[in-house]
């Protein structure tokens, strides 16, 4: 596995590091060791697929509060997409800014999303596929989001969005949950340090 860190401290774009012959290739796409190695918390909770059925379709920007706060390794198992990440802790010198990476079936990158980041990605041809690895349950009631327009965010979707959930579409802007955005986030800092 090649890592590369991103301009946001503890992100990293994870690539294959392919063994190739006449039959293909084999790679390694996870490995508790090397995570670890790399400072990343190498914890699998849940692993989940999202299929999508036409290129535009947004989903996001999503986290989950501390406790119970995710990591993900984000990979795009078939199709394409423009994955992106938001800052969200407050005492980051990166706070609120992003990263967008392009994940596809042919680069074969993932993208290490640490705690308390927000995620979200716009599919960029039809029936995509996506594969997530993440570091902590689902838990609905620390759920939080981002709204994808969101001018404070200033995310560029190279796609109109040709389908969104219902409940991503309602994510509030910044400018409504963003007291309550510090005050929950910062609480793990506190904790991180102890």
């Amino acid at each position: 596995m090649i890592f590369t860190e991103t301009e946001l401290r503890g992100a990293f774009v994870i690539d294959l590091e392919r063994r190739e012959d006449s039959r293909g290739y084999f790679a390694r796409a996870f490995c508790q060791h090397e995570l670890a190695d790399h400072g990343l918390k190498p914890v699998i909770a849940q692993a989940n697929v999202a299929f999508n059925n036409v290129a535009g379709t947004l989903r996001g920007m999503h986290f989950q509060y501390p406790p119970k706060a995710e990591t993900k390794i984000v990979r795009c198992t078939r199709g394409e997409i423009l994955d992106i990440i938001v800052d969200l802790r407050p005492e980051s010198p990166t706070y609120l800014q992003s990263v967008a990476v392009e994940l596809n079936e042919e680069n074969g990158r993932a993208l290490y999303v640490p705690e308390r980041f927000a995620h979200g990605y716009q599919t960029l041809v039809d029936r995509t596929e996506t594969s997530y690895q993440v570091g902590e349950f689902y838990a609905p009631e620390t759920e939080g989001g981002l709204a994808y327009d969101d001018p404070r965010l200033g995310l560029e979707w190279p796609l109109p969005v040709a389908s969104i959930s219902e409940k991503d579409a309602q994510w509030e802007p910044l400018d409504v949950v963003e007291p309550e955005l510090r005050r929950r986030m910062a609480v793990a800092a506190k904790e991180v340090s102890a």
